[in-house]
């Protein structure tokens, strides 16, 4: 694997982490700024919905650009928003730096995504993919619980430094180990040719699964520190040990899918996404069992992350001519299902069902997740039996001058 590949990774640790912290500096940012959690809290949303709007808006903004040129903008916008938000002096400015910070971070899993593929062969896509996605990983890991340490004993600003200081690691050495140019793409990208590329239906369905599967995945997460401290009776104090259990099952789901991505995509989609919605319903019933709970914890991450390769990988398999903007489509998929689900999650909780409730839409989310992977497999077979039909044929045509002249 090149060594851009794990730079790249790097760099969505670097800003991965910026994407998760906020909810360990909420306390902090709130009375800091004189604002409520819930108005602190607004700041997630604002972040999600920069991801969703700047993937695809940024991906043909610079889809003329040198992948190498394109990555530099995108981590130098997230730097200066970061500069701008570690010095915020109201939460006004802080909510319009998340915003623009979320649009460059968005860009840059577009094109990082874009990049990692092309640097490796057709058949290490989802490896390519899967290490790349590890830097996101990582930061629920390590990324996040620093943050909130830092957020702790030095202030929310202090995360926010320390995020700057990894994208900024991130941006020289990416520069220093892609090349310039366009040495690394292989054909001059067309905005027509993309655009064009989006219109198969198998590729929406591909980025339903994405939003469905993903969304399964994190609504009880969401909401995994209320749900052990009120129904699993966990002490408090023990809740970041559990979360970083479930970010080392979501590490090594990421790391077997990477390995199956590529050979066994929708073996590997049925078996994660089934036993996901499976571990989501039995948590739902046993979350009073703290010892139960806990291994159901480290399933779901693991089950939940173990999709993420493919549902990476397919779209540049669907759509080969838009390796640009297909994932920069897919990196909005992924963040409708962040914002989605954990707000299903959330109505459930105000009509009085409890946090178990959330375990219960994650079980739901997967199910539906099982049948657009149904839909999917279906078209795929489909469009196999029209290209096999359409080789006989061929074979045929091509057979016919040969018998014809046998004959003569």
């Amino acid at each position: 694997m090149p060594i851009a590949v794990y730079l790249l990774g790097l760099g969505i640790f670097a800003q991965g982490t910026s994407e998760f912290m906020l909810a360990g500096l909420l306390p902090n940012v709130a009375a800091d700024l004189g604002v409520s959690i819930p108005d602190a809290g607004l700041l997630v949303s604002a972040f999600a919905i920069g991801m969703v709007v700047g993937a695809p808006v940024l991906a043909i903004g610079t889809l003329r650009l040198p992948r190498r040129t394109a990555l530099a903008a995108f981590q130098l916008v997230f730097v200066a928003g970061h500069v701008i938000g570690a010095l915020a002096p109201s939460y006004g400015v802080l909510f319009a730096t998340r915003v623009v910070s979320a649009f460059a971070y968005a860009g840059f899993w577009a094109v990082a995504a874009a990049t990692a593929v092309g640097l490796v062969p057709a058949d290490a896509k989802g490896k390519a993919l899967s290490v790349v996605g590890t830097g996101l990983t990582l930061a629920t890991i390590v990324g996040v619980p620093a943050g909130t340490v830092l957020s702790q004993h030095v202030g929310w600003r202090a995360a926010f430094w320390a995020v700057v200081a990894l994208t900024v690691l991130s941006l020289l050495t990416l520069l220093a180990a892609l090349p310039a140019g366009r040495t690394h793409q292989r054909e001059l990208p067309s905005v027509r040719r993309e655009i064009a590329a989006m219109a198969r239906p198998a590729l929406w369905v591909s980025y339903l699964l994405t939003a469905l599967s993903f969304g399964a995945a994190i609504v009880t997460f969401s909401y995994l520190a209320p749900l052990l401290t009120e129904v699993s009776g966990l002490p408090s104090g023990l809740v970041p040990a559990v979360l970083a259990l479930y970010g080392v099952g979501g590490l090594l789901g990421m790391t077997l899918g990477g390995r199956t991505a590529d050979r066994r995509p929708l073996r590997t989609l049925f078996l994660g996404v089934g036993a996901l919605t499976a571990a989501s319903a039995l948590l739902a019933l046993t979350a009073t069992n703290l010892t139960a709970t806990i291994v159901l914890i480290f399933t779901l991450g693991l089950t939940g992350y173990v999709t993420n390769p493919v549902v990476q990988s397919r779209v540049f398999t669907l759509a080969p001519d838009a390796p640009t903007l297909a994932p920069a489509v897919n990196t909005s998929a992924f963040n409708v299902g962040i914002t989605l689900t954990p707000m299903l999650g959330g109505l459930t909780i105000d009509a009085g069902y409890g946090y178990t409730s959330v375990a219960w839409v994650g079980a739901a989310v997967g199910a539906a997740a099982l049948v657009a992977a149904l839909w999917a497999a279906m078209l795929q077979r489909r469009a196999e039996a029209r290209t096999a039909v359409a080789q006989s044929s061929d074979a045929a045509e091509a057979g016919r001058p040969h018998a014809l002249a046998a004959v003569d």
